[in-house]
């Protein structure tokens, strides 16, 4: 597995729920520029509409050495689901304050593949509870491993 890009910001300000793999529908471009590691989760989302799934505000930069039909770095890409999994997500996102994130984009198998959160947003005090969690943990570990030598 060969990871292309993460969003990091994603953990931040929201709670992951749960996790799912999707293909995406990509240009010949696309897949070049994703090799070469030049793409960009921040403010991206994912969206279903009518039955299917759609990766929005995912920019991938344009290949370094394509022509005039190179591909738009903003457009918007299809997710490839099965059909179950798309009704599943919709009945879920249909409750109060349920999104879809995109996690990371990477290749597996030679394929891109993006992993796409169903999360619910932190508020400010959740965030800062986190960080202070996080902090902890770090202080214990530092402690454990200087008791251990």
């Amino acid at each position: 597995m060969k990871l292309v890009c993460q969003n990091r910001k994603a953990y931040h300000d929201y709670s992951i729920e749960e996790v799912l793999e999707a293909g995406m529908s990509l240009v010949g471009t696309e897949v070049k520029s994703l090799r070469e590691g030049k793409a960009n989760l921040k403010d991206s989302y994912a969206l279903i509409k009518d039955s299917e799934a759609f990766l929005l505000n995912c920019h991938i930069s344009p290949y370094s050495h394509g022509n005039i039909m190179n591909h738009d770095p903003l457009r918007t890409r299809k997710l490839l689901l099965h059909k179950k999994e798309i009704v599943r997500l919709q009945g879920k996102i249909m409750q109060k304050g349920y999104t879809l994130v995109p996690l990371k984009i990477y290749f597996k198998d030679g394929n891109a593949k993006v992993e796409v959160g169903l999360a619910k947003g932190k508020r400010e005090f959740e965030k800062r509870e986190s960080i202070k969690e996080r902090e902890a943990n770090r202080e214990i570990e530092k402690a454990m491993k200087g008791r251990k030598q």
